[in-house]
């Protein structure tokens, strides 16, 4: 595997690449670091859809309104590059932040996400997708994938960048690969490097309400009662629930009654570490 820390290096990289196979499809996994097996799932697909396949870590300042939540997330760079590499990726990039933002964090940026950043996440986290979006349009730019591949438990990040993808009219393809969780339902999470064994345990409550979200829903179609019924659910358990949405798959919007392609998406505190996941029901 070889380290790449800038974008000469990338521009050389892709050079060399299209010398050897100008049919060459290359595969990104951008990520934030604190790598876990959820994250090799992905390198694994790209594997299997890609020629080479490059993994990116940079801690996106810019999608973090809460510094708090900066200041908190974990930093396993040492650790993180064994993995990549004992999984096969072929390059691994790790830029600075000058190199992501050479006119600053502060550098104007907006896009029309069509509403797509207004609710659940956008509601509660304002200015956070502005942010997703600044840094993976900068990161294809530098990189300039064939493929990229993103995990299905951040859903509404994934609407984000396929939007970005389709106003800014990008020639690359987004593969969304379900989300890997643990054999009790947890879902597998940067963040959950946070969580004490107890706090794990207790997080499971997310897992159990989507589960009886997907269940309900057979026979609940008013949305408003089943939500009712699983926000009930939920606070049995010990999280402090920030939003509880049943959306449609496209738009994001909630819907009146349980249709085909929707989602239910949680947003929780488990002490001080908020937790996301998401489960379709149809």
């Amino acid at each position: 595997m070889k380290l790449i820390t800038s974008s000469a290096e990338l521009t050389a990289l892709q050079v060399q690449l299209k010398k050897e196979n100008p049919q060459s499809i290359l595969g990104f996994v951008p990520t934030m670091g604190a790598l876990h097996e959820g994250h090799i799932s992905l390198i694994n697909a790209a594997k299997v859809s890609s020629d080479k396949v490059i993994c990116s870590i940079f801690v996106n300042p810019t999608q973090f309104n809460n510094p708090k939540d900066l200041e908190l997330y974990p930093s396993t760079l040492e650790s993180d590059q064994k993995l990549v590499e004992q999984n096969g990726c072929d390059y691994l990039f790790v830029p600075s932040v000058k190199e992501i933002y050479p006119s600053g964090v502060d550098a104007p940026y907006s896009i029309d996400f069509e509403g797509l950043d207004l609710i659940m996440e956008g509601q509660f986290r304002p200015g956070h997708f502005n942010g997703v979006a600044m840094v993976v349009e900068r990161l294809f730019a530098l990189v300039n994938p064939d493929m990229a591949f993103f995990g299905r438990k951040d859903f509404q990040q994934v609407a984000i960048i396929k939007q970005m993808v389709r106003v800014r009219k990008l020639k690359l393809k987004i593969h969304v690969v379900e989300t890997l969780r643990n054999q009790d339902g947890l879902a597998l999470s940067s963040r959950n490097a946070l969580l004490s064994e107890q706090e794990k345990n207790d997080a499971l409550i997310v897992f159990k309400t989507l589960s009886m979200a997907r269940e309900w829903s057979k026979t609940v179609t008013k949305t408003e009662i089943l939500k009712l019924k699983l926000i009930d659910f939920f606070n049995s358990g010990k999280l402090k629930l920030e939003y509880l949405e049943i959306v449609d798959d496209l738009t994001l919007k909630p819907i009146v009654t349980i249709q085909k392609n929707c989602t239910c998406c949680i947003a929780a505190f488990c002490g001080n570490v908020r937790l996301i996941d998401n489960m379709s029901l149809s």
